[in-house]
């Protein structure tokens, strides 16, 4: 089937001849009107786009011309990433019906390879969020179990590529954003280096943290779409100009030095234990160096994360005001009026809970007690990683302290529910890449991840790592649909 296919299975059934991009289109847009109404993971497919998209492709590769050996395949897109006349959400009521007039950069390289729009994906609201619960589109399902949450923000990204419903998909982290969804729902997901990848066009949460990623079925299709994106961009003051090869990745580890941090094993469930453990023995069978070690401040990156993360929400999200774009609430007879009732009606409860959080961290009084301790706590946790790397090439974690759970078992308690990004969140608070790859089921036929973590600009490293573990361990397709 078309649908099971990988990129470079895909590419050499077009460079042949023998599908079409139309004919690749048309059987992912098939796949979701039969499984989607499951799952939940599409926000926006836009079928005349699509086949406009793909029709162009296939021209291109009558005359010769494609522009990439991908060009004509379809790509699942998070919604918080903007597309040029595709209704760009955020999962919010306040963008409901926004169409951005401009393409995100990540986006815009992805299409100057050939990669055509297959739709936009469902999200935590404003990316904030580990479930994909916090959706005003409802939430997304994990294709395991659809019991349970598929992680989040970019739970709709990680669904839509376990379900078969698209080859890959892009996300975005802020906190595990790419990486919890891909453990939940059994696939690769790899947040780069900041500053690998332009957030020009990503709608912000917490600048300083947000990246945009890649989702796939296995590592070489998510590093084939990761390096689609990624490069230098003058539009974006954080990007960095490093050249960016993720193709044709080994899975060669003989030597690499790899750490397994103590402190993110304390509170995992036996079952990821007893499968990280298995993968540790093997990686050193196969000529691997493991080493423990100590990231001594890692019990501080939940505080430091939900204390910089929400003033930066705070105020990211004060543009939205009603006047310039979004949703805006009538009959409002004053400038304050307007302000408040737009955005208590269209804001959803999360998002709402993290700007009063961010508001009252960067209030005087409260600045120098909270954020700017915050601030210097992130110091610390980048300190420990740098003391680290410079021991190792790579860290082994559990990607989260559990497999998925239920939908609404932890929707009403946060503290829990933040407790869920605990072994993700230092990455984005030290800027480094990190990569989620699936290794087992639990005892509920779940799927286990685990997380390697590089040093800065090292994607190709723990991309390495996890290709060897996957040549081990498998995928992970779910049976159940």
């Amino acid at each position: 089937m078309l649908i099971e296919k990988s990129l470079d299975e895909l590419s050499d059934l077009l460079n042949r001849g023998a599908v079409s991009s139309r004919e690749v289109a048309r059987a992912f847009l098939e796949r979701i009107s039969a499984v989607d109404e499951k799952i939940n993971a599409f926000i926006t497919c836009d079928e005349d786009r699509l086949f406009r998209e793909a029709d162009e492709s296939d021209r291109r590769r009558q005359s010769g011309n494609p522009r990439s050996p991908y060009d004509g395949i379809p790509v699942a897109v998070k919604d918080n990433i903007c597309t040029e006349g595709l209704r760009t959400t955020c999962a919010s009521g306040i963008l409901r019906d926004f169409i951005p007039p401009y393409d995100a950069t990540a986006y815009a390289n992805m299409r100057s390879r050939g990669f055509i729009t297959l739709g936009k994906t469902n999200m935590d609201e404003f990316a904030m969020g580990s479930t994909s619960e916090n959706s005003y589109f409802g939430p997304v399902r994990n294709p395991h179990d659809r019991e349970r949450v598929p992680g989040g923000s970019s739970g709709g990204s990680a669904a839509a590529v376990s379900a078969l419903m698209a080859p890959v998909a892009l996300g975005s982290d802020t906190g595990g954003s790419i990486r919890l969804p891909a453990s939940f729902c059994g696939v690769v997901g790899i947040k780069p280096t900041y500053g690998r990848v332009s957030r020009y066009g990503l709608v912000a949460f917490a600048s300083s943290l947000d990246q945009i990623g890649s989702i796939a079925r296995t590592v070489d299709d998510a590093a084939i779409l990761l390096d689609s994106v990624a490069g230098f961009d003058p539009r974006d003051s954080t990007s960095v100009n490093m050249p960016c090869d993720l193709l044709d990745i080994t899975d060669t580890i003989s030597g690499l030095r790899i750490g397994v941090p103590d402190e993110y094993f304390d509170k995992i469930s036996p079952d990821m234990k007893e499968a990280i453990d298995r993968i540790i023995v093997y990686l050193e069978k196969n000529g691997a160096v493991i080493e423990n070690i100590s990231l001594k401040y890692t019990e501080y990156a939940i505080p430091v994360y939900y204390l910089i993360a929400t003033a930066e929400a705070s105020s990211n999200l004060a543009r939205y005001d009603g006047v310039r774009y979004g949703y805006r609430s009538p009959n409002s007879k004053k400038l304050k009026m307007l302000y408040e009732r737009t955005r208590s009606e269209g804001f959803g409860t999360e998002v709402k809970r993290r700007i009063i959080l961010g508001t009252f961290s960067l209030s005087a009084g409260y600045y120098d007690a909270y954020y700017q301790k915050a601030l210097k706590g992130r110091t610390l946790i980048i300190n420990d990683f740098r003391e680290a790397f410079s021991k190792v090439d790579a860290l082994i974690t559990p990607t989260a302290p559990t497999t998925a759970f239920k939908i609404g078992e932890k929707i009403s308690d946060p503290l829990e529910m933040y407790m869920t990004d605990v072994l993700t969140i230092s990455a984005n608070l030290a800027a480094l890449p990190g990569v989620s790859v699936p290794i087992a089921l639990d005892g509920n036929g779940m799927p286990i991840g685990v997380q390697l973590l590089g040093n800065y600009f090292q994607e190709k490293t723990i991309l390495t790592i996890a290709k060897n573990i996957e040549k081990n361990c498998g995928s992970f397709t779910p049976t159940i649909l």
